[in-house]
């Protein structure tokens, strides 16, 4: 079986206009179903130096992990919260983290934050890290408030909480075939599928995406946003 890795761009504006002083880089990490656990500092490694190879930068400002199966769903913000204790997998996630706390002991990265993590699983994972947290992102769609024991959380221990709109599933197979085929919307990277012997298809298996935007400061404007993903082709 060969394998193939195929890295998607969103070929964002070149560069920024200004110092890199005057902007506050995000990238946001998100690791897919398919990510193995050793897998993850070279993805880490790929994704950062994608983006600072884009934007031309020596440093990220905040670097936001987000693991698959995480989120906030539930009748109330209570419930949400409650669920949200038992998904993702804790050891999978801080034996990740010593990836993210090398790039900031490095000062590549500034600050480091987590994405879909509720009051439970975020204080478990706090005492048990070297370099915490000082950004949870999460995205209160479903469940509409922020929950109360969260922000309690937030307010002890000086974390920032955002909110976001990203999609729950960042790189749907069916997406990733339309962007690698030969359709209008294509990169024309691969041929039609092709199926074997025995009636099977290629596998195509995304990843990792990364979602990178440098916002101007003092004005608040985002200047340079963009995306990266890679996906790997078994034949």
């Amino acid at each position: 079986m060969a394998i193939y890795t195929y890295l998607l761009s969103t070929w964002a504006l070149p560069a920024l206009a200004e110092e890199r002083s005057q902007y506050d880089i995000t990238v946001k990490l998100f690791f897919l179903p398919k990510a193995s656990l050793e897998e993850r500092e070279q993805i880490t490694k790929d994704a950062v130096d994608l983006v600072l190879k884009e934007l031309r930068v020596e440093t990220i400002d905040l670097l936001i992990v987000s693991f698959y199966g995480m989120s906030f769903d539930g009748d109330c913000e209570y419930a949400a919260d409650q669920k949200n204790s038992e998904q993702g997998n804790d050891e999978e996630e801080l034996a990740t983290w010593p990836t993210m706390e090398a790039l900031h002991e490095r000062g590549v990265v500034k600050k480091l934050g987590l994405a879909e993590f509720g009051s439970e699983k975020l204080s478990k994972f706090m005492s048990k890290v070297k370099v915490r947290p000082v950004v949870d992102q999460i995205n209160v769609r479903d469940c509409c408030n922020v929950p109360p024991p969260l922000i309690q959380l937030a307010k002890q221990e000086k974390l920032e909480l955002l909110t976001h709109n990203d999609c729950s599933e960042s790189l749907p197979r069916g997406t990733l075939r339309e962007l690698l085929g030969q359709g209008p919307n294509g990169a024309g990277v691969i041929s039609e599928l092709k199926r074997s012997a025995d009636g099977s298809t290629s596998e195509i298996t995304p990843k990792w995406v990364a979602k990178y935007t440098a916002v101007v400061r003092d004005r608040g404007v985002v200047e340079n946003k963009g995306y990266f993903a890679a996906a790997e082709l078994a034949e």
